[in-house]
């Protein structure tokens, strides 16, 4: 089928030079250059991308559908080889059953429609497009464009402060600048399997600086606008910035402890000098002579009353 239609295609436009060049036709008569037959082109090769999930569209040529014999549309993916095709006569043919589909738009121009564009469509697609006058090839090298997953946030390296702002897995690379321009940022870049870029956007801050209008924009062809993000402290940043207050309270409260211990100390000190043996000691003397003035004054008694009695 392919072959006939090549032959006829081929045969249209040699049949068109010998009418051209026929010495017995139109002899007084300029031959329009918008009516010769154009020549056989060379491939045109292309490039295009599409977003993920998106409707993708593949012109093969700006001929009309009545000017077209016929268009044979060679995918190679990397998962299959499949061809589609359809002729002016009417006659079909999809090797891919995919979803793929050639139609007309609005212009009655032919085109390849791919639905939802996934990251399986991504391959070489090779158009040949025979018209009355000539024939057109070209390759198109099929591509996916994927959003990249966006972060920012400040950290402290050593004793920089600096702001860090990311773009993963991202296809192709995404771009990303900065609202500071006082010192020019590093940038690293990721390279991951089936085409995925992360860039990684270091920007070393001077010490005290406000960082509440700083911001770095991430910009990635899969986007009409660039997203604007706003670096916050992390969990270990802002432990970082509490550890100097934490030891000051905490040198506070030793301190505290400790005077508190050492007037305790020196109150347990005192009382216990105010109630120390060598007061108490004179108590102790009066109770323990008591016991012998009262055995003298009985002696004393018993003695006087012999006395009496014999006198």
């Amino acid at each position: 089928m392919r072959d006939m239609m090549w032959i006829y295609g081929v045969f249209m436009v040699l049949l068109s030079e010998a009418w051209s060049q026929d010495p017995g036709t139109n002899q007084s008569t300029t031959v329009n250059s918008n009516t010769s037959p154009r020549p056989l082109r060379d491939y045109v090769v292309r490039h295009s991308a599409f977003n993920l999930g998106s409707d993708a569209d593949l012109i093969c040529s700006d001929k009309t559908w009545n000017e077209t014999i016929f268009v044979i549309w060679n995918i190679k993916l990397k998962s299959k080889d499949c061809k589609i095709s359809f002729s002016n006569d009417g006659q079909s043919v999809d090797f891919c059953n995919d979803d793929k589909s050639l139609l007309n738009n609005s212009r009655a121009q032919s085109y390849l429609h791919i639905p939802n564009f996934s990251h399986g469509d991504v391959g070489i697609y090779k158009c040949e497009s025979v018209y009355k006058g000539g024939i057109e090839n070209y390759e198109i090298n099929v591509d996916i464009t994927v959003p990249p997953s966006t972060s920012s946030w400040l950290e402290r390296r050593g004793d920089k402060m600096e702001a860090v702002c990311k773009a993963e897995r991202g296809k192709p690379a995404a771009n990303i600048s900065w609202s500071y321009m006082g010192n020019q940022p590093s940038v690293k870049m990721y390279f991951q399997p089936h085409g995925f870029v992360t860039v990684e956007s270091r920007l070393e801050l001077p010490e005290g600086m406000d960082t509440q209008n700083l911001s770095c924009a991430v910009s990635h062809p899969s986007w009409d606008e660039k997203k604007v993000l706003e670096p916050k402290p992390e969990k270990g940043f802002l432990l970082w910035l509490y550890i100097p207050v934490v030891m000051v309270i905490v040198v506070f409260l030793a301190g505290f402890v400790f005077l508190a211990q050492k007037k305790l100390m020196t109150l347990r000190r005192y009382q216990h000098s105010a109630t120390s043996p060598s007061k108490s000691a004179p108590r102790e003397d009066v109770e323990e002579v008591e016991p012998y003035a009262s055995y003298v004054q009985r002696v004393n008694s018993i003695y006087n009353s012999s006395v009496d009695l014999f006198t």
